[in-house]
């Protein structure tokens, strides 16, 4: 079995170019990425909102599916998930985005 050529850290690291529009943050300092999995020649990704009623998933899901292409030529097979559990909240939030959003204590 041929082993990814990508990590799940380098997957993560490449999607924090990705930033939501509305917030000016990074996805994956926002939190919005749950779960990423690698199996030779396929990317799973579980990608959440900062709410149900955000329109921005298509969009976001287009940006994160062309970083990920151009850092990762070889990258195979990617299915990116909305998911709705668990519900999104501030606390899963990096101290990178609680800091550029002016959340510090």
């Amino acid at each position: 079995m041929r082993k990814p050529s990508m990590t799940e850290e380098q997957i993560r690291d490449a999607l924090k170019a990705v930033v939501d529009p509305e917030i000016g943050v990074n996805i994956v300092d926002l939190g919005l990425i749950y779960k990423v999995a690698l199996n030779p020649g396929k990317v799973y990704i579980q990608l959440t909102m900062t709410s149900p009623a955000c329109p921005l998933h298509n969009l976001i899901s287009r940006d994160m599916e062309k970083v990920l292409h151009q850092t990762f030529p070889d990258l195979g097979s990617l299915t990116i998930e909305l998911v709705w559990e668990p519900l999104w909240s501030p606390e899963m939030m990096s101290e990178t985005a609680k800091n550029q959003l002016g959340w510090t204590k």
